[in-house]
């Protein structure tokens, strides 16, 4: 199992229970493709964005810090992609 660091980018400016169902929604992500949540926190709330993205002008970043084989990888990239809420997310393999 390799580990590896998932940053996910929310629009800030939605109420707080639904930023807490997007984290959710990127754990379940994460475990229904063979993968262990190591971590999960809020990282940045409401930051200022250099550039509207999406007509969004904060997001709000979450860090997830887990387990998984390299063939995992691929399937959670996917059912990331496939959720309209999230804005942005990169997948960064630790040493």
């Amino acid at each position: 199992m390799n580990k590896y660091e998932l940053v996910v980018m929310a629009d800030g400016m939605r109420p707080q229970d639904e930023k807490e169902t997007i984290l959710k929604e990127a754990v379940e992500a994460v475990t229904r493709n063979e993968g262990k949540v190591v971590n999960s926190q809020l990282w940045l709330d409401k930051q200022k964005l250099t550039f509207v993205l999406k007509r969004c002008t904060h997001g709000t970043y979450y860090l997830i810090n887990f387990e998984v084989n390299s063939s995992g990888v691929e399937k959670i990239k996917q059912a990331l992609k496939l959720n309209e809420k999230i804005l942005r997310f990169l997948i960064i393999k630790l040493e």
